[in-house]
């Protein structure tokens, strides 16, 4: 009764009034905490604000406002099961549980960290939770074949217990990356992994998604010509490919006059420089912001076919790669420091070395200021770690992606030494 209810909305945004602490109002019950039991499965434990929870009665799980931390939106209808009260290792049985108490709820299985729960009849939702962003990158894969079978579902209760923690699938690096607060988040996420869910992972390199793209206009003919007896492959195709500004992607551009490659295996090129610009031409990162157009080619009556365009395609972007100068682009991150004035030299400092660009500072109250810089992704992987050190524990900081710019030559080289001698 002594602190207000929290804001409550219905699913479509308008507001409730909600009486604080009524067991005879609406229900508004919100996931406080969530816990997995390898025997009784997973546990939410739940504070009610508003109404009376009972159990074997069918409620309304609301989650929204997280799906960047991997916690997708969700409205569904789930029974709740029985009703407990946590004493140590006990759990004393509720018959039911009204507005101030707290209760364990046994098999919500799509409840998570932060949910709102409420009659099924009026669906509600309240304010979700303000929580400190994970920006600390832990890449990390299965030890063994017995773990690899067990990692996705650890994983997905890890991060269901946990909603200060972020799981990400990278589709550019093939990485399985865990975000977490620190360091000392990140060592328990890894044990409670290991002890509790039986999961034993290995912490490999974070990857950032590098792409590539052509420093200057080149031409390239691809060539495949196979006659083995019977039915052989016939293909010739002759492109030019040149630079576009960042985030335009890959163009595909038809130029052939005289029917000199058939209409029919156009789109065979196409589909043939679009999959070998996925694999890459340098050093295995996706090629991006380029213009191809087909200008030529050769067809044969019997012995062309859909495969063999698509095989001339990609060897003619191999060929016109190897014209010219391949440019390695790294995703550049806006990062906006809070520090107090005593560290604002330090970070400065150590953001320019990290090769970050300054964009300027901004007075705030108590002392502090605010650094906003843009710094190559490559450069903060353990950013989280080293500011809490710089800055005595004090400081924090956001970032977010930009856009893909240069790398630098030597950079550039020291990374491509890595993929010759991996590969």
């Amino acid at each position: 009764l002594e602190r207000p209810a929290p804001a409550v909305t219905t699913l479509d945004g308008r507001p409730r009034e909600v009486r604080p602490c009524d067991p005879d109002g609406p229900l508004v019950a919100e996931v406080v905490k969530t816990a997995s039991d390898p025997y009784v499965g997973r546990i939410s434990l739940v504070r009610v604000f508003s109404g009376t929870l009972r159990p074997d009665e069918t409620v309304h799980v609301s989650g929204h406002g997280m799906e960047d931390r991997g916690h997708e939106d969700h409205d569904v209808d789930e029974r709740v099961g029985a009703l407990s009260a946590p004493f140590g290792k006990q759990q004393r049985t509720l018959g039911h549980c009204i507005a101030g108490d707290l209760a364990c709820v046994a098999k919500l299985s799509r409840a998570e960290t932060g949910d709102t729960l409420s009659s099924k009849d009026d669906p509600l939702l309240m304010e979700p939770w303000q929580m400190p962003d994970p920006l600390l990158p832990l890449a990390i894969q299965a030890h063994s074949k017995a773990d690899e079978d067990k990692l996705s579902q650890g994983l997905a209760r890890l991060v269901a217990e946990d909603p200060t923690m972020r799981l990400e699938q990278n589709q550019a690096t093939h990485q399985v990356v865990l975000w977490a607060l620190g360091e000392a988040h990140a060592d328990v996420a890894l044990e409670r992994l290991r002890s509790r869910y039986g999961v034993q992972v290995d912490v490999v390199p974070y990857k950032v998604s590098l792409r590539e793209t052509f420093a200057g206009r080149a031409a390239g003919r691809g060539r495949h010509v196979k006659q083995s007896g019977g039915h052989g492959q016939y293909a010739i195709c002759e492109i030019e490919v040149e630079p576009l500004p960042g985030g335009s992607g890959i163009e595909f551009v038809d130029k052939v006059v005289g029917g000199a490659v058939p209409r029919q295996f156009i789109p065979s090129v196409e589909k043939g420089v679009r999959a070998q610009a996925a694999k890459g031409v340098a050093a295995g990162h996706p090629l991006v912001d380029v213009r191809v157009t087909l200008r030529d080619g050769k067809a044969h009556s019997v012995d062309s076919s859909d495969a063999a365009f698509q095989t001339a395609g990609a060897l003619a972007l191999r060929e016109a790669a190897g014209e010219t100068k391949i440019h390695l682009l790294e995703p550049v991150a806006e990062v906006s420091v809070l520090v107090g004035d005593d560290y604002v030299g330090a970070v400065m400092s150590d953001l320019s070395g990290r090769r970050g660009r300054v964009l300027g500072t901004e007075q705030t109250s108590g002392g502090r200021t605010v650094i906003k810089a843009e710094v190559p992704e490559i450069e903060i992987g353990r950013y989280a770690i080293d500011l809490r050190s710089l800055s005595h524990g004090t400081a924090r900081f956001s970032r977010r992606y930009a856009r893909h710019e240069p790398m630098p030559q030597q950079i550039a080289e020291r990374v491509r030494e890595e993929v010759r001698v991996a590969s």
